[in-house]
């Protein structure tokens, strides 16, 4: 699991942006916070209801960089080199959150700790650990999971778990 450094770390938004930023961890979490109840979905056939995060919405973050156009797609970048693909549509969802609260405490390091992405309508793996920006894009660019043949849209309600899968 990575180190989590207060001083050193950073949250950037780039790409396809009318200006690139750059937010502390600080800065991040003073933005205004959203506290949202969903049921999380993951991949090996579990689901978990009514469960509690915190944090900011994904759109807000989005916005201080001003989303370009021709963006479309968000390419999220994690710790140790993991990403996921999510579509920029997806993050005007008053549900999808970078979370640092779950149960009403702390994300531990297991489970994202610092920077947890939240996407309730997609598998778990879509709601990345260890977020530490968004790179907006105009075309898709499938991440660690969808490059080992996870499913590109990951939608729980239509069982798209791996490639192939309607």
């Amino acid at each position: 699991m990575p180190r989590f450094d207060r001083a050193g770390w950073d949250f950037r938004v780039s790409g396809l942006v009318e200006r690139e930023v750059r937010l502390t961890y600080d800065q991040l979490t003073a933005m205004p916070r959203t506290r949202i109840v969903t049921d999380i979905h993951c991949v090996t056939k579990w689901t978990r209801f009514d469960t509690p995060f915190e944090g900011v919405r994904a759109r807000d973050v989005v916005a201080l960089a001003g989303a370009r156009e021709d963006a479309a797609f968000v390419n999220v970048i994690c710790e140790q080199g993991y990403t996921t693909n999510v579509p920029l549509a997806d993050f005007a969802d008053d549900d999808v959150l970078l979370a640092w609260r779950a149960d009403d405490a702390d994300l531990t390091p297991d489970h994202g700790w610092p920077l947890r992405l939240i996407v309730p309508k997609r598998y778990l793996w879509k709601s990345a650990k260890w977020v530490r920006g968004f790179e907006l894009l105009a075309a898709d660019r499938p991440g660690f999971w969808e490059n080992a043949g996870y499913h590109n849209d990951a939608d729980p309600w239509k069982e798209q778990r791996l490639r192939g899968d309607p």
